[in-house]
């Protein structure tokens, strides 16, 4: 059976080859009986000629046949160059320390973002407590970047206005939930979605959400307010770079104020340790 023929232009060439010989044959036999049979001398000379010439070419097609044919035959010779990716691989010891203090970084925010948006502090204790982590992590969350506050609010923020932990993920589903959320994503090109749950939000008030990278601004958006007093909601981020190595934390404000910060980790180390 020939080798390396699935795939290949191999049988189509040897196909045509082997026709083009039959019908140089089958006119070779005519000429050759044509010569035969010539009762005159100059079309006996014409079938010679004709003889010759189908010969030479039957000849010629049989080599060809004989050259695509051992050509066929032979192993085929493998030149791409194969890696393997090894996904379990122990990373080096400095990335092992720094992914297992990340997967309990996270693994804190997961318990945090699980608890019912009833039981979360009121909004004044909230700011504290997203102030205390943001400080712990370097991050100057108090501060809204000023392309981030370019409306004025036409209504107040209420005291018992609440926006809960962030959950995030790359997909959601029709209702704005979280599909398989987690702390801990791979380098790559996707869509990290932040969902959150609201109450006691009015219509009017300003609102922004901010993206960081180990501090670094890298995305975000500013509008009023227009989607009611409670329910679901969401913000994305899909960098043209791609997710690169590093902590990335999401605020959401609103009238000016820091109502909910969480942060994911890049890390494919991480995503290792995790295993």
């Amino acid at each position: 059976m020939l080798l390396n023929l699935n795939g290949t232009i191999v049988p189509w060439v040897l196909g045509t080859l082997i026709t083009l010989t039959l019908l140089s044959s089958a006119n070779f036999v005519k000429a050759w009986r044509d010569v035969k049979r010539s009762p005159y001398f100059f079309l006996r000379r014409q079938a010679e000629k004709r003889l010759q010439n189908y010969a030479l070419i039957s000849f010629g097609f049989i080599l060809a046949i004989l050259f695509v044919g051992t050509y066929a035959w032979q192993t085929p010779q493998d030149s791409i160059i194969r890696t393997a990716l090894l996904i379990n691989d122990k990373p080096p010891e400095t990335e092992v320390s720094e992914a297992v203090a990340a997967v309990a970084k996270a693994a804190e925010a997961e318990a945090m973002a699980e608890a019912p948006l009833s039981e979360l502090p009121a909004s004044s204790v909230l700011f504290e407590s997203l102030a205390e982590g943001a400080a712990a992590d370097g991050v100057a969350a108090e501060e809204l970047p000023t392309e981030f506050d370019q409306f004025e609010p036409t209504a107040d923020l209420n005291v018992n206005t609440n926006l809960s932990p962030l959950l995030f993920s790359t997909e959601v589903t029709n209702d704005f939930e979280a599909v398989n959320p987690s702390r801990i994503f791979p380098e790559g090109f996707f869509t990290i979605y932040a969902t959150f749950a609201y109450e006691e939000m009015t219509d009017g008030m300003e609102w922004a959400w901010v993206w960081r990278r180990d501090g670094e601004v890298v995305s975000g958006g500013n509008e009023l307010w227009a989607y009611g007093d409670d329910g679901p909601g969401y913000v994305y981020l899909n960098p043209e770079e791609g997710f690169e190595t590093g902590e990335y934390t999401v605020e959401v404000w609103v009238n000016s104020e820091l109502l909910t910060s969480s942060t994911l980790v890049i890390n494919n180390a991480a995503i290792s340790a995790g295993n």
